[in-house]
């Protein structure tokens, strides 16, 4: 198991389509290393994530994004307000994976 470890920060902003999803992209440079181990994905290409945004943790994944050219973090409505996030806002990002090596 390959432990990969990023810390942050980054633009909170909203996905322009009728759904409200909130968003953070993460970093190129460490997209670039997690594509890099991680070989195999789930279903959209995703990653399972843990992820710290102040004194919230939770579990996600991560999606790539062809746009920026890393991967998004989706952040659900309850994180963005026990963190007190807004679009626009930046969070600091603790972001674990765990991967099976190739």
């Amino acid at each position: 198991m390959i432990d990969l470890s990023y810390d942050f920060e980054a633009e909170l902003w909203l996905w322009p389509a009728k759904d409200a999803w909130h968003f953070i992209t993460l970093p190129v440079e460490h997209a670039d290393e997690i594509r890099f181990f991680a070989k195999t994905r789930n279903g959209f290409g995703s990653l399972r994530v843990t992820v710290r945004i102040g004194t919230s943790t939770w579990k996600t994944s991560i999606f790539p994004d062809s746009k920026s050219g890393s991967f998004v973090l989706p952040v659900k409505k309850d994180i963005r307000k026990a963190e007190g996030l807004g679009v626009g806002d930046t969070a600091r990002v603790h972001l674990d994976l765990a991967i099976e090596p190739f």
